[in-house]
């Protein structure tokens, strides 16, 4: 009897044993991302007057940064809002305005309203700037840009830069034409693909390396890194990183939809399922319409609103299967051309900014095959991946290269 006790005790102290283990195990695989590696930048913090590039995505475990590091007693003298603003709620193009931070008092500073750069009167008295910001790894997603001035006024200023790294939610694959500098912009300023499959701490320190900053400036870069992310981990993003971007499918599909921005086809700007549609009044009649209405915070001007668009929903498409084909889809580029260049003109000055390219319109107006428009990608592709594999990171899982 004694000795069937024994064992009945050993096995159940061996469960409680297994039990642990696997929570314990369950909770060093939680993704980590940089402003939850704390470890690697707090101690730089203290006792040095700090400005935060931030926005609604900048949390620590639900907690938005600054309040964060305020109940750390770290000194933030400025924020620095992007695109959308601090708190993301400014339609894409918007432009901000300074304000402060209703709940702390800090002056926020709009990187996207009279300037994209910080001045040196905004960054005076600045020991330490961060940069934490949410990417989607897209070319013309302006974050990139912003980054680079955040890093090139550090650079000037001889501000130590500390950028808390993300997952890429497009980081496992890479495509589309590279940017050709001629027609850098705010939505593309370096020559590479539309997707690169790269955090946006890897593409800082790509960025730096390949001295992309003006006169070849470098500045004091140190990349926080995220804990248990491999590259082609479909990243889940806890919150919208911007208004038009709701949830991951948005995400997945709109590197291929955000072409529509240089057209006058509509990408569900408007509606409740941005970038998971695709439409206009003179597209052929399908048993699909939508109607794009003013919606402040996301679109107060979409276009056509007010007025029936005939076109595709999206929205059945497995997310699965499309991150397996590890490509943009020109498809949907494709039928609208082909519905609509005899009826509108198709293309405005905008859409050689997004493709980087004039290849791309020239393309489609000959009437090549996508296979063959991914097919002219494929030489500088190949140069941007060698150039890319000196600033990575992460584990580069079943990525195609």
């Amino acid at each position: 009897m004694k000795s069937t006790v024994s064992y009945y005790l050993f096995t159940f102290l061996l469960s409680i044993i297994s039990i642990t283990s696997s929570c314990a195990e369950d909770k060093d695989t939680r993704i980590v991302v940089g402003a939850e590696n704390t470890s690697q930048y707090l101690s730089f913090l203290h006792d040095k007057n700090i400005a935060l590039v931030a926005n609604q995505s900048s949390l620590v475990n639900g907690e938005h940064l600054v309040d964060f590091l305020l109940k750390k007693e770290i000194k933030i003298k400025r924020i620095f809002s992007p695109e959308h603003g601090f708190r993301g709620k400014a339609d894409a193009g918007e432009k901000i305005k300074d304000a402060r931070d209703k709940l702390t008092g800090i002056k926020i500073v709009s990187l996207y309203g009279k300037h994209y750069k910080a001045s040196p009167a905004d960054v005076k008295g600045i020991d330490v700037m961060l940069f934490d910001l949410q990417d989607v790894g897209v070319r013309f997603y302006t974050y990139l840009s912003t980054l680079h001035y955040v890093m090139e006024i550090c650079a000037e200023q001889n501000i130590p830069l500390i950028v808390l790294d993300r997952p890429n939610p497009n980081a496992h694959y890479i495509d589309g034409p590279v940017l050709e500098m001629k027609y850098s912009s705010f939505v593309g300023m370096h020559p590479v693909p539309v997707v690169y499959g790269m955090t946006i701490g890897e593409y800082a320190k790509m960025i730096n390396g390949e001295k992309w900053l003006k006169n070849g400036m470098q500045c004091d870069l140190r990349i926080v890194p995220c804990k248990n992310w491999i590259r082609n981990q479909n990243y889940k993003l806890p919150v919208k990183p911007s208004p038009n971007l709701p949830n991951s499918l948005a995400i997945t599909l709109y590197p291929s939809l955000c072409f529509f921005e240089g057209t006058p086809v509509s990408a569900g700007r408007g509606t409740d399922y941005p970038f998971q549609l695709y439409g206009h009044p003179l597209m052929n009649k399908t048993d699909f319409t939508f109607t794009p209405r003013s919606i402040p915070g996301a679109s107060k001007y979409p276009k056509f609103k007010g007025k029936l668009c005939n076109g595709f929903d999206l929205q059945q498409i497995n997310e699965n299967e499309f991150r397996a084909k590890q490509k943009l889809d020109l498809s949907y580029l494709i039928t609208a051309y082909s519905q609509l260049n005899r009826k509108v003109k198709f293309f405005n000055a905008f859409f050689k900014n997004l493709a980087g390219t004039e290849k791309l319109k020239m393309q489609l107006q000959q009437g090549m095959l996508e296979e063959e428009i991914r097919e002219s990608w494929q030489k500088d592709i190949a140069k941007f991946k060698h150039i890319r594999k000196k600033y990575l990171i992460y584990d580069d899982v079943n990525l195609n290269h």
